[in-house]
């Protein structure tokens, strides 16, 4: 029995979707049953857990063979940090006492630094926790993910103006769409891992970008000239508030655009191994303007 931690989100999603296609047994969890139905329909058990509770999720992993991980943050709680932290407390737990032969968590890139990274701390310290179970462990760490970009390029449709955390808008940075972090989970759930723990695997696009490049996709979409825009350092955390994140998560946010554009986010030199998905930035967009416009 193959566990998925956060079925209902892009990447779990894709990840089941993987798994059922080659006839994999899989137990979707869920917090509410209302996002059940479809996972139903694709053959799913169906797990209810709140990701914080650590006795509903080792019920809700009772028997798995494979359970993959994901703790996704809460914008809008007023200690984004400590509450990542309970869940990942919470998720280690149960699976110290379930003990399925092995764990893929979903990473992030930087999830190796140990300071100064923001949001990605939370990872850091997902890792450091990962690593001190019995089963076999695999990191996926997933670049940005490119429908991150939803938050901005509706009004950059509207105004012709595209503001970026990623500074200089000339810089090359990786990134990927959500689904194809979800896919090459999946595939690397259904093979054994041997190797000596922890397998790390990097996951990035087919190409790399700049956001004059993310500009420039957009551009060709909607019809228009779309200009990019350093928003200014001071500005980061009331555009982030703004946007609807929480003063807890938008500081997290400004000190990982900090070490992204310092260069202080990508592949571990040397570490591990990267693959790419195969989705290009201007399909993201294509999808998320179709979404934005029904």
């Amino acid at each position: 029995m193959f566990v998925i931690l956060g079925a209902s989100g892009k990447v779990g999603r894709s990840t089941i979707q993987t798994l059922r296609a080659r006839g994999a047994p899989v137990r979707a969890v869920l917090r509410e049953s209302s996002n059940s139905a479809d996972l139903v329909g694709l053959g799913c058990e169906i797990g209810l857990a709140d990701l914080r509770d650590a006795a509903a999720m080792k019920k809700a992993m009772d028997g798995a063979k494979a359970v993959q991980v994901i703790c996704p943050p809460n914008p809008q709680a007023k200690d984004a940090a400590g509450e990542m932290a309970e869940t990942i407390d919470a998720i280690t737990g149960a699976l110290a006492e379930v003990r399925p032969d092995a764990v893929l968590a979903i990473s992030d890139y930087g999830a190796e630094v140990s300071q100064g990274t923001g949001v990605t701390m939370a990872f850091h310290y997902l890792e450091a926790q990962l690593c001190r179970l019995s089963s076999a462990v695999t990191f996926v760490r997933s670049a940005e993910h490119m429908q991150n970009w939803s938050r901005f390029i509706r009004s950059a449709a509207e105004t012709g103006v595209l503001p970026s955390l990623h500074q200089p808008v000339t810089k090359i940075f990786p990134t990927v769409s959500a689904p194809d972090v979800g896919r090459i989970a999946g595939e690397l759930l259904l093979v054994s891992h041997t190797a000596p723990t922890p397998r790390i695997v990097h996951v990035e696009g087919p190409r790399r970008y700049s956001v004059l490049d993310v500009a420039a996709a957009l551009s060709k979409i909607v019809g228009r000239e779309i200009v990019p825009r350093a928003i200014p350092e001071s500005d980061w955390i009331p555009a982030l508030t703004r946007g609807g994140a929480g003063p807890s998560y938008a500081t997290l946010i400004y000190e990982l655009f900090l070490a992204h554009n310092a260069g202080r986010i990508d592949v571990e030199p040397g570490v591990g191994e990267v693959r790419f998905g195969q989705t290009e930035l201007s399909e993201v967009f294509t999808r998320l303007l179709g979404t934005a416009a029904a």
